[in-house]
């Protein structure tokens, strides 16, 4: 059967990366099926590609897959990409074509949903209110305050050993600049994003951050982002605390808001028992793929 492969102009450019498509259709110009590729282009992440493959159910093992990653690989190594990666649902068939050309499963995601409905209340409060000695919580919406910019940045490092298996996702360095021009992105989108921070009483500096991404209309289900606490600072509950604070503020702010949605590593026990302890259910999971070009 006759596949033609049409490339597509993806007008979503953003400042950290930037997609190739393709649209494959059948005789008649039936589609059936698309390939996006995304490119990353922050330093320390050149090398990197992820690709978006869907085929029509009623056109699988029909070659269209096949065409699709053939032409998109082909584009990821003309771009000078070693590492591509792709995210299937465990057991579907996407995880079956990708394995069996030559991806390798390098993470495991576990998603996690809290119903706000029948959060315990209760023990929000009481786990906020418990004392951390040495430590405080401070919070702000949208952009970081200016005079907590730069340790709100160098607090970023607490992603840095992030348990995340094998996947490469390189080098990424956060700065004000970058932390600026991400809460500028959510605005744009019409989201709202809240931040809560440990802050440490010895010297005034970030130790913990957590940030959550509402809906506009503060309906639906919100976001968690990033998670972590500095090394220097772990061992305290800190996350734990955080993560109440930012659950709290958020049934009483968003009264319609139904749930709030996390995803963590399926590697990273500790922040899934914090997520377990306040009340997160599993929803589903995710596997990522990586092939090596």
């Amino acid at each position: 059967m006759s596949i033609r492969i049409t490339p597509l102009t993806d007008p979503h450019l953003t400042s950290a990366s930037r997609r190739l498509a393709w649209l494959a259709a059948l005789p008649g110009g039936v589609p059936a099926g698309s390939a996006f590729l995304r490119l990353f282009t922050r330093a320390g992440q050149e090398h990197l590609a992820e690709l978006d493959l869907q085929v029509h159910p009623a056109e699988r093992r029909s070659g269209v897959g096949s065409a699709l990653l053939t032409t998109a690989l082909a584009a990821a190594r003309e771009e000078g990409r070693r590492r591509v990666i792709a995210e299937a649902e465990p057991g579907a068939p996407g995880e079956a074509f990708l394995s069996a050309r030559g991806f390798r499963k390098v993470l495991t995601l576990t998603y996690a949903r809290l119903p706000l409905a029948g959060a315990d209340v209760a023990g929000l409060e009481e786990l906020v209110r418990s004392p951390h000695p040495g430590y405080r919580l401070a919070a702000w919406d949208g952009m970081v305050p200016n005079e907590l910019a730069e340790t709100f940045a160098a607090s970023r490092h607490a992603m840095d050993d992030m348990p995340m298996d094998e996947v490469d996702y390189g080098t990424v360095t956060w700065d004000v600049d970058r932390l600026r021009e991400a809460a500028r992105a959510i605005e744009s989108r019409g989201e709202r994003l809240h931040t809560v921070v440990a802050v440490a009483e010895s010297d005034g500096s970030i130790a913990g951050f957590t940030e959550l991404v509402v809906p506009g209309d503060g309906r639906g289900d919100a976001q968690h982002y990033g998670t972590g606490v500095l090394p220097a600072h772990r061992g305290h509950g800190l996350a734990r605390w955080m993560k109440a604070e930012a659950v709290r503020q958020a049934r009483e702010r968003y009264p319609e808001l139904d749930g709030l949605l996390t995803d963590t590593a399926e590697a990273n026990r500790h922040m899934r028992a914090v997520n377990d302890a306040l009340g997160y259910l599993p929803t589903h999971k995710k596997v990522t793929l990586q092939l090596d070009l």
